[in-house]
């Protein structure tokens, strides 16, 4: 999985999907995948 600050699709299987407030690139190339941005902890207080 690479972290880019920008993620863009590579190609036509590639989708955008959003979980947790943190955008995915999710492919069937496994070389495709990125994610963006940091992933920061929620503290349960």
């Amino acid at each position: 999985m690479k972290v880019h600050s920008s993620v863009k699709t590579r190609c036509k299987d590639c989708k955008i999907v959003i979980r947790r407030g943190v955008r995915y690139v999710i492919c069937k190339n496994p070389r495709h995948k990125q994610r963006q941005g940091n992933k920061q902890r929620v503290n349960a207080a």
